[in-house]
């Protein structure tokens, strides 16, 4: 049982601001279970994947009520006093790339004397590896917490997982399922996500960015409604354009693993998050993601069964032309130790681009992250 009573989340409300929104598709999954629903659901996933990496889900057997609990677990962790979290907080372990735990605010000075505003608190998935202590409030309620990680799992992932193997045209529709057991060892994870308001001088001084243009590196990212507009995407034809909170969905990006399995057929998305509107700038942005990755043992090459791959001539990704054949745990510790050491600030020009040494970009030898501005 609960160890307190804890108030249900009230959401803010959406931004009247006329933005430039983006033009997503939206994929019911009530439409799954009958006859032909998932080859209609890979039609409309086809050109999404291709060319933006961004779409909605609705209809994904996961209540709004237990999506709020999990906003309200996050507001009561963002509550706590910083002594507090921060026994949740290892310097050392983030530098060499665990990730799992709380990173507080600050961590990185983007630009001109401005530190980041986000805080973070991950919580692996329950899959026996990754034994952590948790803060009272969650360790109370982890019941909750891993019966909503799994539904994250099966109800979403899962079936994403099978429309892009139909879409690869794959002898078995359960191919990347089996790549992606949840019960296997993983870097899986649920995350609480905190974005503190700035004053409108220091968002001028970092661009107005809260997080520069990056992909995700995993396979790939829920991202739960909520109302503080802030994410924006690069379109198709290089424009950034804001995601518009849709009730009852989830935000789905395709990641960079998934990227490599595919050999750059499936785009790993490029975002951004962008200070609020001005009529919410005022507002801290709490954000509940989960992070779908391949289970750790899988080798990050191009599928060599997909009959789409091999017509295409996708044999070869940005790891096998280095002669690498990275695991998804050899892939995440690499690019995790780059975004989480130390690093000198970037060089921001007068409209907002991002400028790293390339030291600080390296990910390995021949290899670096990308800044999209």
């Amino acid at each position: 049982m609960p160890g307190q009573i804890i108030d249900r989340y009230e959401h803010v409300p959406v931004t009247q601001e006329d933005l430039e929104w983006a033009d997503l598709i939206t994929l019911d999954l009530s439409l799954y279970e009958k006859p032909g629903g998932k080859e209609e659901l890979v039609k409309q996933l086809d050109h999404a994947v291709r060319n933006v990496g961004f779409f909605y889900v609705k209809n994904f057997n996961i209540s709004q009520e237990e999506v709020d609990r999990q906003f309200a677990l996050g507001r009561e962790f963002y509550s706590l006093p910083l002594e507090e979290k921060l026994k949740f907080h290892n310097m050392h372990d983030l530098e060499s790339g665990e990730y799992n735990g709380y990173r507080p605010a600050g961590h990185r000075i983007l630009g001109n004397g401005i530190k980041d505003n986000v805080q973070v608190y991950n919580i692996p998935k329950f899959d026996g590896y990754h034994q952590r202590k948790q803060p009272a409030v969650l360790a109370d309620n982890i019941g909750e917490i891993e019966a909503f990680s799994r539904k994250c799992h099966e109800e979403v992932v899962v079936k994403l997982l099978r429309l892009f193997a139909i879409l690869l045209e794959l002898p078995d529709e359960d191919q990347l399922v089996r790549s992606h057991r949840y019960d296997a060892k993983g870097e899986d994870h649920l995350r609480y996500m905190h974005y503190a308001a700035r004053s409108a001088s220091e968002n001028q001084q970092v661009g107005d960015l809260y997080s520069p243009g990056h992909t995700d590196l995993g396979t790939v990212t829920l991202l739960f409604r909520q109302p503080v507009a802030a994410l924006q995407i690069l379109n198709s034809e290089g424009r950034w354009k804001w995601v518009k909170p849709q009730d009852g969905t989830i935000t789905i990006n395709t990641c960079d693993a998934l990227t490599a399995l595919t050999g750059g057929l499936i785009k790993s998305s490029v975002h951004r998050v962008h200070a609020p509107p001005a009529d919410q700038a005022h507002v801290d942005r709490l954000g509940v993601l989960y992070f779908a990755r391949p289970n750790n043992h899988v080798v990050l090459d191009p599928i060599q069964n997909s009959p789409l791959l091999n017509r295409l001539g996708l044999t070869s990704n940005a790891f096998t032309e280095l002669g690498q054949h990275l695991t998804t745990e050899q892939w995440v510790k690499v690019r995790q130790t780059q975004q989480q050491r130390p690093r000198v600030s970037a060089k921001i020009s007068d409209d907002g681009k991002y400028i790293y040494e390339k030291k600080d970009l390296e990910i390995m030898p021949g290899l670096h992250a990308t800044i999209h501005n």
